[in-house]
């Protein structure tokens, strides 16, 4: 009972207690008059009010804390983050990494995680365009004909810019002047283990076809492509890294361009690359080659040449032919005016077959009219050979001009569809084929003497140093015209045609199209002068 009582006292002094503490918090209304009885003084709630901020402050970082820990977790699923790339790149190599540092510090392991996935993967290396250090050639060459074809790969090869071998299938002499101006020497291995059975065709198409392999096989440095020719090719390099720009060398690509002759790729195919024109195969590519190319050779001993054979082997690994128009294998024989006069809207690349063929300017040697065309090529590359076509209106002319080749003045106006067509001056690499064995459209040399081009071969050029624009002069080819009776102002008593032309060194970096020409005024009765460049506004070839 005693107990009992206490309890009640107790109880009842705490009542006391609260309602001393609680009797002076009065709720009033917005009149401002008490909801409560009791005091009006407010110590308390602004006790409870800085309470409540410090709690919430406290609830506040706690949270942010926590969410920044699940947001650290969370990283592994990033996608580019610096540990996974490296995951990526050498999965092997990581897990072993990996396992051996769990093993040492199992618990500082996961804070590194954490730290290493936070970190931003570093910037890709910037692209560098291919130059021609980047390219390795691969020339096929002939032993019998060397000491005459040497002398083309003299024209275009510079061994102080260019790496290149010579794959031979016989010694050969090698003067001190070669060693400074040809590519190394290096002779193909045996391949006498591998068959062939064409009889119309020579066994040497194998050793031709496994060059690139052979080249490879020597492990140069930093190679970006292997560029395969002949020793009658003759390359317009600085066109040839244009081409070769324009694809990603780390992917695979078989680049070339097809014959001429229309007979000749049903023959062999419309999906290869002639050799002779050149073909390009980037590094990847050459090495998924080389490892099954022997194989493949096997598969194929009834094929006739070494580029089917390449071609066979693209097909098995799935690459087809990536066709570029400037390589040109020129199957014809003759005169290659007609083609080189009106050459597609593309970038001149190679040149084939030169000993079968006239000299591409007249009154010289093979290797005089090549040499003659680099004086041009080396003021504007990529404009060389190039084709414009426009009009002197007051004398009722067309003019066809191939910048550093030759110039054509007709009687009369010809519609562009018919001046970029090639005239037939050239003949079939077949004698019985007749004009339709071409695999491209052709037009014929007129039998009307009005109608026969009065034709202006380049003799200079050199470079206006304030304007910044080439200046070449053409002469007149004397070949007799027959009288012509049209009344109309006449050709023949052009001597001299010259040609201004500012370089365009990013002319193929921008859509296909012909330049424009323009004949501009002159006092000189016997001269001509044109403008060649990038069409204006507006600007077309108009009738």
């Amino acid at each position: 009972m005693q107990n009992k009582s206490k309890f009640l006292r107790m109880k009842e002094s705490k009542k006391d207690s609260e309602k001393e503490v609680w009797d002076p918090i009065q709720m009033r209304s917005s009149s401002g008059n008490p909801l409560v009885h009791g005091s009006s003084s407010r110590p308390i709630p602004k006790l409870m009010v800085w309470l409540i901020l410090f709690v919430s402050f406290i609830y506040v970082i706690y949270t942010l804390k926590l969410l920044a820990s699940s947001a650290e977790d969370s990283y592994d699923d990033i996608p580019f983050t610096s540990s996974l790339h490296r995951s990526l790149l050498n999965p092997n190599r990581t897990a072993e990494m990996t396992k051996e540092k769990a093993s040492l510090h199992p618990h500082r392991d996961a804070r590194e995680k954490q730290v290493g996935l936070l970190r931003m993967p570093k910037a890709p290396p910037r692209w560098r365009p291919t130059e021609i250090h980047d390219i390795v050639f691969g020339i096929a060459a002939s032993s019998k004909l060397w000491q005459k074809r040497k002398e083309y790969i003299k024209i275009w090869y510079k061994p102080d810019r260019m790496r290149g071998v010579v794959w031979l299938d016989n010694r050969v002499k090698y003067s001190a002047e070669d060693n400074r101006t040809l590519p190394p020497v290096r002779f193909s291995s045996d391949t006498s283990k591998f068959q062939y059975t064409n009889s119309q065709g020579h066994r040497s198409a194998i050793r031709i076809s496994r060059i690139v392999t052979e080249t490879l096989s020597m492990k140069m440095d930093n190679v970006r492509w292997f560029v395969m020719g002949d020793d009658d090719t003759v390359f317009i390099t600085e066109n040839l890294i244009r081409v070769l720009r324009k694809y990603d060398h780390t992917q695979y690509y078989y680049i070339g361009s097809l014959s001429e002759s229309h007979i000749q790729n049903i023959f062999f195919s419309y999906s290869m690359a002639y050799g002779g024109g050149g073909f390009a195969i980037s590094y990847p590519l050459a090495k998924a080659l080389s490892k099954m190319q022997d194989r493949c050779i096997q598969r194929y001993p009834g094929l006739y040449g070494s580029d089917d054979r390449m071609q066979a082997c693209m097909a098995e690994l799935g690459v087809p032919l990536t066709k570029e128009l400037g390589f040109h294998q020129y199957d014809v024989y003759g005169n290659l005016f007609g083609l080189l006069a009106a050459h597609p809207v593309t970038p001149l690349v190679s040149l084939h077959h030169l000993d079968v063929v006239e000299p591409i300017y007249p009154n010289v040697t093979r290797v005089q009219a090549l040499n003659h065309l680099m004086l041009p090529a080396k003021l504007d590359s990529a404009g060389i050979m190039q084709q414009s076509i426009c009009y002197d209106k007051t004398r009722s002319w067309t003019i066809s001009v191939s910048w550093g080749f030759a110039i054509q003045v007709f009687r009369g106006i010809f519609s562009p569809r018919e001046i970029e067509m090639p005239s037939r001056t050239f003949l079939n690499w077949y004698k019985r084929a007749d004009y339709t064995a071409y695999s491209f459209n052709t037009r014929p040399v007129s039998r009307n003497p009005c109608q026969k081009p009065f034709v202006f071969y380049m003799s200079g050029v050199g470079m206006h140093s304030k304007l910044n624009t080439t200046v070449s002069k053409y002469d007149r080819h004397r070949v007799p015209h027959p009288p012509c009776r049209w009344k109309m102002a006449d050709p023949n008593n052009l001597q001299m045609v010259i040609v201004y032309k500012k370089p365009d060194p990013n002319l193929w970096n921008r859509s296909p199209r012909r330049n424009c020409c323009r004949v501009m005024k002159t006092k000189e009765p016997r001269t001509m002068e044109v403008d060649v460049g990038v069409c204006e506004e507006g600007e077309f070839s108009e009738i």
